[in-house]
C-alpha cells in the first residue's frame, strides 16, 4: 500500500485549496485560556466520520489544544459536512491526508476491515493514532500492528473509551491488588450478533467511493444492507461480529484486570452460530472456553456487556454503566501506596491529545487492544474449525494447528499489501 504522491499532484492539491483564499490569522490562532497557540497545538486528521467518526470528530475538537484540519471518507457527504464545521480539507482518499506533513495524528473510525491498513500507513507516515475497536480482522494485522508502531514510536490509543471511566480503573485496580485473593473465574459477557440482511443487488449510491470503501477486502455485488450497520459488524469480509466489535469492550477489561493471558499457553473451545443464509455471516450465539495457563478458568457468552473477576476471597464485576462487588466493602476500600494503581485519565479523547504532546503512553495502549483482540479472534477460529486451538503467548503463535494458523491471516484485495 503506497502512501507516496507525486511531487507535482501534492503541490497542485495544496495550490487548488489555496485559491483565493485571504491570508488572514484567525484570534484563535493566538491561543487563549482554552486553546493553545496554532503553533503548540496537536493537529488531527478525522479517517471515517459516520456514526462513531463523527461522534469522535466532535469530541475531539472540544478537546485543549487539539485542532482538527483535514477529513477523509468514502462518502462525499459526510467528509464534506465534517470539513465544513472544522474549516478543514476533504479527502477522498485518506493517502493524501496522511501525506500532510503539518497532521499530527489522527482518528481512525472506519469499518472494522480499514482500521490496521490504515493505523499501519499512519504510523508509517510518522503520525500517532487513535483507532477505533475491535482492532484488526487477523491475528497477524494484530501483530503487525504492534510492530509498526512499536518501530516507529508512536503513540496509539485505542476506542475502548471505558478505560477513562472511574469506576472501570478502580475496579481493576482492586483485582490487580489482590483484593478478591487469587483469580480462579473470568466471566465476559458481550451483546450478541444475528442473522439477516438483504442479499438483493441495488446501485450504488451516489457520493460513494465503493471501491476504496471495500479496500484489501474484495468487491461484492452492493446490497442496501452492505455497507451500513449491522451489515459492517456482522459481515465476514469487513469483521468477525460482535465476538470483537462488542467483545472488545469486556475483554480490554479483562486484561486491563489481569495478565492470565501471558502466564503461558490456553487453549480456546466453544460453539456458535454462523448463518447460512442471508448477508451476514459472523458468529453469533456463541458459548467460548479459554482455559489458561496457571489455571483459571474463563467463560465468554453473549446477552449483556460485563466483565467479572472471581477470586478465592471475593469478586469484582466491572460494566460500562457500573460495577459491584463481594464482599461490598471493597467498593469504598481504599487503595495504599504499594497497591497496583493504574493510570487514570477522566476524558479518552483529551488523554489522547495529551499523550501526543508528552509522548507518554494512552491509558489504552496498543499491546493491551493486541491482548483482547486476540483472545475474540482465536474464539472465531475455534469456532468456525470446530474444534480447541491452543496459543502460546510467549510466541504468538497457535500451537501445532497449520489450519488453524492458515485462518490467521487473509488474502487482501490488490493493490493493498500489510
Amino acid at each position: 500500500m503506497s502512501l507516496n504522491l507525486t511531487r507535482r499532484r501534492f503541490l497542485q492539491a495544496a495550490t487548488a485549496s489555496s485559491v483565493a483564499v485571504p491570508c488572514v490569522i484567525a484570534s484563535t490562532a493566538l491561543g487563549n485560556a482554552e486553546k493553545a497557540p496554532a503553533s503548540e497545538r496537536v493537529t488531527l486528521g478525522h479517517i471515517g466520520v459516520g456514526g462513531q467518526g463523527r461522534h469522535l470528530f466532535r469530541a475531539m475538537m472540544n478537546c485543549r489544544n487539539a485542532q482538527s484540519v483535514a477529513v477523509a471518507d468514502c462518502y462525499q457527504d459526510r467528509r464534506e459536512a465534517c470539513a465544513a464545521i472544522c474549516k478543514g480539507k476533504a479527502y477522498r482518499d485518506f493517502r493524501e491526508l496522511l501525506a500532510r506533513s503539518d497532521i499530527d495524528a489522527v482518528v481512525v473510525a472506519t469499518p472494522d476491515h480499514w482500521h490496521v491498513p490504515i493505523a499501519l500507513a499512519a504510523a508509517r507516515a510518522k503520525k500517532d493514532a487513535y483507532v477505533e475497536k475491535p482492532l484488526g480482522v487477523t491475528i497477524e494485522q494484530d501483530l503487525k500492528c504492534l510492530q509498526v508502531f512499536t518501530e516507529n514510536q508512536r503513540i496509539f490509543q485505542y476506542g475502548t473509551q471505558q478505560r477513562s471511566s472511574e469506576h472501570c480503573r478502580r475496579g481493576c485496580e482492586l483485582v490487580r491488588s489482590g483484593k478478591i485473593g487469587k483469580i480462579k473465574r473470568l466471566e465476559v459477557v458481550a451483546p450478541n450478533g444475528g442473522a439477516g440482511g438483504s442479499t438483493e443487488v441495488v446501485p450504488v449510491p451516489d457520493g460513494l467511493d465503493y471501491d476504496m470503501w471495500c479496500g484489501p477486502s474484495p468487491v461484492k455485488p452492493y446490497t442496501a444492507d452492505r455497507c451500513k450497520p449491522p451489515g459492517t459488524y456482522w459481515i465476514y469480509d469487513y469483521s468477525i461480529g460482535y465476538l470483537g466489535g462488542w467483545g472488545a469492550h469486556p475483554l480490554d477489561i479483562l486484561v486491563w484486570g489481569c495478565d492470565c493471558d501471558l502466564v503461558g499457553p490456553y487453549s480456546v473451545e466453544g460453539t456458535g452460530v454462523i448463518p447460512d443464509k442471508g448477508l451476514y455471516d459472523t458468529v453469533y450465539n456463541w458459548d467460548m472456553k479459554i482455559h489458561m495457563a496457571d489455571g483459571v478458568e474463563m467463560v465468554f457468552t453473549p446477552g449483556g456487556d460485563s466483565t467479572k473477576f472471581i477470586g478465592t476471597e471475593g469478586w469484582v464485576r466491572i460494566w460500562r454503566g457500573g460495577w459491584d462487588t463481594e464482599p461490598k466493602s471493597l467498593m469504598t476500600a481504599k487503595l495504599g501506596p504499594n497497591d497496583v494503581h493504574l493510570c487514570e485519565s477522566r476524558n479518552h479523547y483529551q488523554n489522547f491529545v495529551d499523550s501526543v504532546k508528552s509522548r507518554k503512553p494512552c491509558v489504552s495502549p496498543l499491546d493491551h487492544a493486541v491482548r483482547s483482540d486476540l483472545i475474540s479472534l482465536l474464539c472465531d477460529i475455534a469456532v468456525r474449525l470446530k474444534r480447541k486451538i491452543t496459543w502460546d503467548p510467549k510466541t504468538n503463535t497457535i500451537v501445532g494447528d497449520p489450519e488453524a494458523t492458515k485462518m490467521a491471516s487473509r488474502p487482501m484485495r490488490p493493490p493493498w499489501t500489510l
